[in-house]
């Protein structure tokens, strides 16, 4: 898998959350629909930024990455806020798939407590659950804009 090519898709799921919670603006983005187990618009884009950091830089480079995964879903901030933390880390992810064999195992074991995969990946592996969490999460963050906005036009 090409790095530059993979990480386009990448930013295109980070861009496509960013501009919805532009939309929404920093207060809309940070609320949490009425729906049970829901999370604000930031929350799902915050965590989407810890997924790629940890399964790219821990998982495949072997980056130490110090994440609190539950905490993500409870974070909240500005959009300025967010791509300041979306923009350097894509410097670091293009980093840690500089030479990366596609086919080779993975540097780390994400620990069995975490959600993923349910058998082991090769790197290609690790980047396509990374890319699939990200369009996943890209569609819940529009959706769940489409919602607050909705409740905000009544």
């Amino acid at each position: 898998m090409e790095p530059t090519e993979y990480l386009y898709f990448l930013r295109r799921a980070f861009d496509g959350m960013i501009s919805a919670l532009e939309e929404l603006g920093d207060e809309l983005a940070t609320t949490v629909p009425p729906l049970t187990g829901a999370n604000s618009p930031f929350a799902i884009a915050y965590h989407c930024a810890g997924v790629a950091d940890y399964w790219i830089g821990h998982v495949i480079a072997g980056r130490l990455v110090d994440r609190d995964r539950a905490s993500e879903f409870t974070a909240s901030g500005t959009v300025a806020d967010l791509k300041r933390t979306v923009d350097p880390l894509f410097d670091r992810l293009r980093d840690d798939l500089r030479g990366v064999d596609p086919q080779a195992a993975p540097r780390n074991v994400p620990p069995a407590a975490f959600e993923g995969p349910d058998r082991p990946l090769s790197c290609a592996g690790v980047q396509l659950h990374v890319l699939e969490e990200l369009a996943q999460h890209h569609g819940q963050v529009q959706i769940t804009r489409d919602v607050l906005l909705s409740g905000t036009a009544r």
